[in-house]
């Protein structure tokens, strides 16, 4: 269940997030809404790693949120939303799942994707590791 708390704790951290935004979970069905921004989120996770003997486990990846804002109103409320979901998962922070333990390895790294269909899209890239017994 290592993989579902890592993402439980990272998730729970997004939806405490204020003020909140419209959220395509993984997995979930979801209708953007016409002129509305919107966040999609994917947790993508990299090879588990067994830094010493015994059963220890590091899961290591990212947490992608993909900023959808309308066109032709300027980037800066997405670049603004950028930049808070940094604040919100600066490096060293930690977040927690039952005995999971999620920790952000790096400063989010933020890129702009340009347009794609009738949105402006901006990514937000959140490395994380966690280390399970």
């Amino acid at each position: 269940m290592s993989i579902v708390s890592i993402s439980a704790a990272l998730e729970t951290a997004l939806n405490a997030m204020s003020p909140a935004l419209a959220t395509a979970w993984e997995n979930v069905p979801y209708t953007p809404v016409s002129g509305t921004p919107y966040q999609q989120v994917n947790i993508l996770f990299a090879d588990v790693s067994n830094p010493e003997t015994g059963l220890l486990e590091e899961h290591t990846g990212y947490m992608q949120i993909t900023l959808r804002y309308p066109l032709d109103v300027g980037s800066s409320v997405a670049k603004t939303r950028a930049e808070l979901i940094k604040s919100a998962f600066k490096r060293a922070s930690t977040f927690t799942s039952g005995s999971v333990n999620v920790s952000i390895i790096n400063t989010p790294s933020v890129t702009t994707s340009g347009q794609q269909e009738d949105r402006w899209v901006i990514l937000v890239k959140i490395p994380f590791k966690s280390y399970i017994n």
